[in-house]
């Protein structure tokens, strides 16, 4: 589931002493952060690719902060964390671990062009039904599925099984497959992750299980 930038050195004025760092300087400081192994990294950058903080997924470090309604994000410095508007929780080996709501209100323009409101009494920008299939090796059918468009945040469309277990699908803000939402607990920790695109659509493949999400319903136009 790439560092391009950094945190700026505060201006000296005239006081002397050394320069501020350059943009260049710091950007290059920020490529060279080394993310530790304690910490499931996911994708290539949090809210878009490029960006300094990471997705971060289950380990024994942040079993306890894992949230169904959340993004658990991992940045490089406390102010990168703070940029994302979401609640600061603690730092791991030298990364601060921020929660970054999935639900937070969308504003006009965002999605599908007209304005991006709540499905009334859901979390959901959209809902619709999705083919599923491989589940506890069930057929294919249709899924009941929801989608929380995060504008600069990314998209999480969330498939509702047969059992109740729901399925998290992270995409990037273009509407580009970025992973799945697994657990040690239930085992999906282990199981192979992979994405095609067919057409607009996005299959996407998590163990034996597949999934077909529509580019319209990810980004809503």
């Amino acid at each position: 589931m790439i560092l391009v930038t950094g945190t700026l050195a505060a201006s000296l004025g005239g006081c002397g002493g050394e320069a501020p760092a350059s943009p260049e300087a710091t950007g290059d400081a920020a490529a060279t952060f080394e993310w530790p192994a304690s910490l499931t990294v996911v994708g290539d950058g949090f809210p878009g690719t490029g960006a300094p903080c990471r997705r971060i997924g289950e380990t024994a470090a942040t079993v306890n902060f894992l949230d169904d309604s959340a993004a658990l994000v991992g940045c490089p410095t406390a102010a990168d964390a703070e940029k994302l508007g979401g609640k600061v929780l603690t730092m791991v080996d030298g990364v601060t671990l921020v929660s970054v709501p999935n639900d937070r209100p969308a504003t006009p323009g965002e999605g599908d062009g007209q304005g991006d409101a709540l499905v009334a009494g859901t979390n959901y920008n959209a809902t619709a039904k999705v083919a599923c299939s491989g589940y506890k090796g069930a057929a294919a059918a249709q899924c009941d599925a929801g989608v929380v468009r995060g504008g600069d945040t990314g998209i999480t469309v969330e498939v509702t099984l047969a059992d109740g277990t729901k399925r998290a699908i992270f995409f990037n803000p273009d509407g580009s497959f970025l992973s799945f939402s697994t657990a040690e607990a239930d085992g999906t920790a282990a199981m192979a992750i992979s994405a095609k695109k067919k057409g607009d659509v996005t299959i996407a493949k998590l163990g034996t299980e597949t999934y077909e999400i529509p580019d319209v319903f990810v980004t809503g136009g």
